[in-house]
């Protein structure tokens, strides 16, 4: 380390060293901000030594920091950088080092202050790899992301003035600027985290761009990276996908599971293999064939854990289950199961916890099936202690630890007791998947180490597959087989010219209200229709909820015009995503479903002439539908399929997978509509969480769906990616893929759901790339299986060593990540309507209720809203869904959120993103996606607050 003492001595090498490598820097665009550097130098008099000097040899009456400013302006910053360089190593006076770093730290260059300091620049040398990695993604990088929603994560590894710079870049020339300003600035940085940050905030965003930020691989892999996925992902498999629990095939029984117990239950000799290292007590992965019975497996290891725990001690087991549907499953099989044997079993759930508390429930009972993110939650407040209350953690789907997965984030816990020393002891891990997949792995080696790398994130020793007994398995689990159909799209589309005419039309009059966001609308022939063209204009729809102008009154204006233009162009894009996969007349049902909804809501002159503009081509858009030339080829070829199964086999029974719900609905009505379908009995399935303004179907109604589809009602069942919920369903024998791909995993489990004998998986799809990537995901199911074959031959001893190895380096990126929690800010701010602007409330009226509900208070409030009777009233926790509530504006009725009975209370409940939060001060707007995102100083709700005339 170089102190004051030696500087002098040293002076001359480091002066060497500063000249080389100090140009290196500037080379690169490394180069620190040299005006916040002289603005923070710490020792006037040594300011003045960095003048310039004038001809006659007096110093410059220019102040430095105009002098590298005006330099900087005029010939840019890296010549301002290499000036102040110059000045710097003419200096003679005693402790200019020092100044220099402390400089440097108090400016926020932390890493090139470390690096001196310590003279060690390995860390600083590292990033020019990352630096290339960026350079080559940039053009990705500008068209797809939005620098708004992934700058507070990587706020910390840029100086306050750059995160205030690519803020004002945004608002005031748009998103794709924004994107080079940030691209500008992380060039720069000389933090040595920021590419992992960078990948961490992409994967939060669930941009697709994580896939080819390789923060491990550095630039050689990139090569590889097809860079025109988005285009075509399916639209609703998410990043936690989900295995049927398979309470139907616990050993191929046909009980429901409140009819299961133990008496008739009789495990098969491949199910006893796979269970037999976790009965002898190694942390096991247990990966196995959809509908091979693994939940039995995890009852007989659970039934031997706690009958074999040592006299004196008592076993306690947790089974996690993703999502409420797979809990409520596997807690009715547990019960049935171990209700004869004298175990107690419990089950706990966000429903749950309200009425008893998790540590009572986890200390009175011997099971417990839980959602994981309950035992995040306590362990984070301190409610469990440590993961030692439990003897046992079994994790169905456990393919999923990784990223932020809840999962993940109890095995931090759980490594974090392990190599920290503690003598605590720790419980066993067992993990259930179909498969463990092998990420992006292009070879053999690339897939063992991901597999590896599970292996470390559950502290698995042994990966458990079918080997003895292959020849039973094979007679219960059947493989169907796979078929993969390259299907016609039309030749000519008229609907999509017409609409895509009226979309240009509103693109123009978007330009011509702002011109600033003129360079956002510039569409490319072929993006109308795709998920490339939603993705920006969500990208427009935010930037213009934050756009900011002096006349408050023409702020209004214009936000409010842009919300509703960028609203109308979704709208239509996924009319032209529903007509490129379904009959015309069901997109264009879905316009005059969206048009008839906006007549009721606030019917403002700009809604009147979008709505004027689509009614003046209605008629020819259904002249358009009306003519049978325009049917879809692809629906004639499901059609033929269809035609053809049904009559080899009358009993036929499918489940038809398709990308989103309004396709659901249009291939359910194209069914009921077809005269040569009448011999089907469509059913449909769909998810439970919300998209745009769709709400899925309610618990019930999906278990009313399956029922009918076990019993026959149904005979072909419509859904979306519903396995990423964990929802069973039940034996069929023809699966189809319609415009449907995924992931290794994905296409596991979806042709799994094919089990009857002789069944078959066909892929229909009209583009040559999804066909190619089917391909590849099936060559990568053999590369698992081989990766998988070869770890089991390795030496114990060996791969105890790779797992562990991967688990200091982990925890060591864990550990290097910085934890410090964001400070609240304590500034009073105005929330405004995010479509119109008025003024809603301020943060000092806001009041946190039940942790994660947010109200307001005051009569103020009351005034600016008005309610309309809930479409679906309901019961949740503690809370009466009654009403929504909309802003009180005639002519903007944006959805503010809903007003519930509360205790004894009617009370306003707000979501953040129908607002953008103003600070009062600087007129700065933001806006946010989640509450949790928002660091403002929260005041818990008092019922003290509350006038009598809010009482219910």
């Amino acid at each position: 380390m170089i102190s004051h003492g030696p500087v002098r001595k040293l002076r001359n090498q480091w002066v060497s060293w500063t000249c080389v490598y100090c140009s290196s820097l500037v080379r690169v665009g490394m180069q620190p901000d040299m005006v916040t550097l002289v603005n923070r130098w710490p020792f006037p008099r040594l300011k003045q030594c960095c003048l310039p000097r004038d001809p006659a040899g007096r110093r410059g009456e220019t102040d430095k920091m105009q002098y590298i400013q005006a330099e900087k302006n005029n010939r840019g910053a890296m010549e301002a950088a290499s000036l102040f360089l110059q000045f710097l190593l003419e200096l003679q006076e005693e402790g200019w080092f020092r100044g220099f770093l402390d400089a440097l730290n108090q400016a926020g260059y932390s890493g090139l202050y470390e690096a001196i300091e310590n003279w060690d620049f390995n860390k600083i040398e590292k990033l020019e790899v990352y630096r290339t990695l960026l350079k080559r993604l940039q053009p990705e990088f500008k068209n797809r992301i939005i620098p708004l929603e992934i700058l507070p994560e990587l706020a910390e590894c840029l100086i306050s003035q750059e995160c205030e710079e690519i803020r004002q870049t945004c608002y005031n020339k748009g998103m794709i600027a924004g994107s080079e300003k940030l691209i500008e600035c992380l060039l720069k940085s000389d933090k040595e985290n920021w590419p992992k940050v960078l990948k961490l905030a992409l994967e939060k965003e669930q941009n697709n761009l994580s896939e080819m930020w390789l923060v491990e691989k550095g630039e050689k892999d990139i090569e590889n990276k097809d860079l025109e996925d988005d285009e075509i992902e399916t639209s609703e498999i998410h990043i936690f996908l989900q295995e049927d629990p398979e309470h139907q095939n616990l050993s191929q029984n046909s009980q429901a599971p409140s009819e299961m117990s133990r008496t008739n239950l009789k495990p098969r000799n491949y199910q006893l293999e796979l269970a037999l290292p976790a009965k002898e007590g190694k942390n096991t992965i247990i990966c196995a064939p959809t509908g091979c019975g693994k939940t039995l497996v995890s009852l007989l290891i659970c039934e031997h854990h706690l009958k074999n725990f040592p006299q004196g001690r008592k076993g306690k087991v947790a089974f996690f289950a993703n999502h409420v549907p797979v809990y409520e499953q596997q807690k009715s099989v547990f019960l049935s199961y171990f209700e004869r044997l004298g175990y107690s079993v419990a089950g706990i759930s966000g429903a749950t916890t309200e009425n008893v508390p998790v540590e009572q429930t986890i200390k009175n009972n011997d099971i417990i099936i839980l959602t994981p993110q309950i035992i995040v939650n306590n362990l984070k407040n301190g409610t469990i202690p440590s993961l030692s209350v439990f003897t046992l953690m079994i994790f169905d789907e456990c393919h999923n630890t990784n990223k932020h997965h809840p999962y993940n984030m109890i095995m931090f816990n759980y490594l974090d007791q392990k190599l920290g020393g503690s003598s605590d002891p720790l419980p066993q891990v067992v993990g259930l998947t179909a498969s463990v997949g092998v990420g992006d792995a292009k070879t053999t080696d690339e897939a063992m180490l991901y597999i590896c790398k599970l292996c470390a994130s559950l502290d698995a020793t042994v990966i458990a597959t079918v080997r003895d007994n292959l020849e039973e398995l094979e007679q219960v689990v059947y493989k169907p087989q796979k078929f993969s159909r390259k299907v016609e799209s039309r030749t000519t589309n008229k609907f999509k010219f017409i609409v895509s005419q009226l979309m240009r039309d509103i693109e123009s009059l978007a330009r011509n209200i702002c011109a600033e966001f003129g360079n956002l609308f510039q569409t490319q022939n072929g993006d109308f229709g795709t998920q490339k063209y939603e993705q920006r204009i969500v990208g427009v729809h935010k930037a213009g909820m934050v756009f900011r102008l002096p006349d408050k009154e023409e702020e209004s204006r214009i936000c409010k015009a842009l919300f509703l233009y960028t609203s109308y162009l979704r709208k239509y894009n996924d009319s032209l995503i529903i007509s490129e996969d379904a009959q015309m007349k069901d997109a264009l049902n879905y316009l005059k479903d969206f048009f008839n909804n906006v007549r009721t809501a606030g019917f403002d002159e700009t809604e009147q002439d979008l709505t004027r503009r689509f009614e003046e081509k209605l008629e020819e858009l259904e002249s358009v539908c009306r003519d049978p030339s325009n049917e879809n080829p692809k629906l004639n070829d499901l059609c033929l399929i269809l035609q053809e199964e049904y009559h080899l086999y009358p009993e036929t029974r499918t489940i038809l997978f398709v990308k989103t719900r309004a396709l659901v609905d249009a291939l359910k009505k194209w069914i009921k509509e077809n005269a040569a379908l009448n011999f089907l009995k469509p059913g449909v399935l769909t998810g439970r969480g919300r998209t745009n303004q769709n709400t899925g179907m309610t618990l019930p109604a999906q278990k009313c769906a399956l029922d009918a589809f076990r019993e026959d009602k149904d005979n072909i069942l419509i859904v979306t990616s519903v396995a990423d919920e964990g929802i069973d369903i039940a034996q069929c024998n023809l699966v189809i893929l319609y415009e449907y791909v995924g992931n290794v995993i994905k296409m596991i489990q979806t042709r799994g759901r094919g089990r009857a004998r002789g069944s078959k998986c066909y892929l229909l799809t009209s583009n040559a790339d999804v066909i190619e990537k089917e391909n590849i995901n099936m060559y990568r199911e053999e590369m698992m299986n081989d990766s998988i074959s070869k770890l089991q031959t390795w030496d114990k001893t060996e791969f105890e060593k790779k797992v562990h190895s991967i688990q200091i380096h982990d925890k060591f990126i864990r550990d290097s990540q910085p934890k410090s929690k964001p400070v609240p800010d304590k500034k009073n701010k105005k929330l405004l309507c995010g479509k119109c602007k008025t003024l809603a409330c301020y943060t000092a009226d806001v009041r946190v209720v039940e942790t994660c509900h947010y109200t307001v208070v005051g009569d103020d409030f009351k005034e600016r809203f008005v309610r309309k009777p809930h479409p679906r009233p309901k019961n949740y926790g503690g809370f009466e869904k009654k009403a929504k509530i909309f802003c009180a504006k005639e002519n903007c009725r944006h959805d503010w959120g809903i007003h519930v009975k509360y205790k004894e209370f009617e009370i306003p409940v707000i979501k953040i993103e129908s607002f953008v939060v103003e600070d009062i001060a600087t007129g700065v707007q933001t806006r946010y996606s989640k509450w949790k995102d928002f660091h403002f100083e929260k005041i818990q709700f008092d019922a003290a607050e509350y006038p009598n005339d809010f009482r219910a």
